[in-house]
C-alpha cells in the first residue's frame, strides 16, 4: 500500500477528465496569449523617452515578443528592468 500525501496527485487527476474541459483550458490559453501579444506592441508605441522611464527598450520588448509563453515574456522585461535599474 503506498503512501499519498495531500500535495501529490497522480499524472491521471492531473489530466483534464472531459473534452469540453481541454476545450476552454485550450481556449483560455489563446486569449491569454492573444492579451500578451496585444500589449507588447502596445509597448512599442510608446515613445523612446517612456520605454527609458520604465526601464525597457525596443529591444527588450522585441526579445520578450520571442518568448513563446506570457511568463517568459514577463520575466525578460523584468531582468532588463533590474538591468536598467542597476546602471
Amino acid at each position: 500500500m503506498a503512501l499519498s500525501l495531500p500535495g501529490e496527485r497522480s499524472l491521471a487527476a492531473a489530466t483534464p477528465s472531459t473534452p469540453l474541459h481541454s476545450l476552454f483550458a485550450f481556449w483560455a490559453k489563446v486569449k491569454a496569449n492573444r492579451a500578451r501579444r496585444i500589449a507588447l506592441k502596445r509597448l512599442l508605441e510608446l515613445e523612446p523617452e517612456r520605454l527609458n522611464d520604465l526601464g525597457i527598450s525596443r529591444s527588450d520588448i522585441y526579445a520578450a515578443m520571442e518568448a513563446r509563453s506570457g511568463r517568459q515574456a514577463a520575466m525578460v522585461l523584468t531582468s532588463a528592468r533590474a538591468r536598467s535599474a542597476k546602471a
